[in-house]
């Protein structure tokens, strides 16, 4: 079975499990996802089976005494896209190597190599990276102080790659069909962290010192998830500059890793996971709608 045809048996089994299309939807997909490449390909392919011999590291997860406890409200969140089956079918799609195993070593291994490898300039620009990020929550009223800056996040991909002509104000129902994407993107990233709760790598290896320590479960990245949501929705919009989306969604990735917060699997299945999501709102009437008046502000 060819590339198209899988997608299109992919996209028939998800509408009948999880009921994705109205009467009204018109059949189409999205871009295809890329092939996964560069360490990600390489460390996959490596044994992520529990190890008897390292048993005890399987014991280990997020502690819950170091909870941000506010952030487990957007777990709780009704959808905005997707639906709760959506949800839940994305949750239970997706694992984690075993801390034991011999992929996680080589993970905790690679991280320790980019650790010892990274400059100062490869610093500031991670951590610039790290403060990027639109939350639902600060955009709930205008007199939050933190809400220009906040819209401004919104449109951070699309500022950096398409210009800073590019933003809230100008752009309106753009704006529109990134806060409902984001609204769901947060509400999987920890529906899936706060159920799987991956210790974060500095948990498994005290050689790792975390430029940052977070207060969340590892998997999968958030930071990672709501880049590449951004990249493939933008894509969609203009076409021509997916390549550049995608690239900078891989950078945002990479940057967690560069910090030590992350391991590389977490990075991979939230992409994989980011396409996912795009997949199943794409085939919804209310998605459509907001993509449809969105598309016409980049004529």
């Amino acid at each position: 079975m060819n590339t198209i045809n899988k997608n299109l048996a992919l996209i028939i089994t998800l509408s009948i499990s999880l009921g994705l299309y109205s009467q009204n939807t018109v059949f189409s997909t999205i871009h295809n996802i890329e092939p996964v490449s560069n360490h990600y390909k390489e460390l996959k392919k490596i044994d992520s089976k529990k190890r008897t011999e390292y048993a005890a590291m399987d014991n280990i997860v997020y502690p819950t005494d170091n909870y941000l406890d506010f952030i487990l409200v957007y777990a709780s969140n009704e959808p905005y896209y997707l639906n709760s089956s959506q949800v839940k079918f994305i949750t239970n799609s997706v694992s984690f190597p075993a801390n034991s195993s011999e992929q996680t070593r080589a993970e905790l291994d690679f991280l320790i190599d980019l650790q010892n490898k990274r400059t100062k300039k490869q610093e500031k620009r991670v951590l610039q990276l790290a403060r990027i990020g639109y939350w639902p929550h600060k955009n709930y009223t205008n007199t939050d102080d933190r809400y220009e800056n906040n819209l401004k996040d919104l449109f951070f991909m699309a500022r950096e790659i398409s210009g800073e002509k590019y933003n809230a104000k100008d752009y309106p129902k753009t704006a529109n069909l990134l806060k409902g994407v984001m609204h769901d993107t947060r509400l999987v990233e920890f529906v899936v962290k706060f159920n799987l709760l991956r210790a974060r790598p500095y948990h498994l290896d005290a050689n790792i010192k975390p430029l940052q320590e977070i207060p969340t479960p590892s998997f999968a990245s958030g930071h990672t998830l709501w880049a590449y949501m951004q990249a493939y929705t933008l894509s969609e919009l203009v076409p021509d500059k997916r390549s550049e989306y995608v690239a900078l969604a891989y950078e945002i990735g990479l940057s967690r890793e560069i910090m030590g917060v992350h391991f590389p699997s977490d990075e991979e299945v939230a992409r994989q996971m980011s396409h996912r999501m795009l997949l199943l709102m794409w085939h919804t009437d209310k998605f459509q709608k907001d993509y449809k008046a969105a598309k016409s502000e980049w004529k």
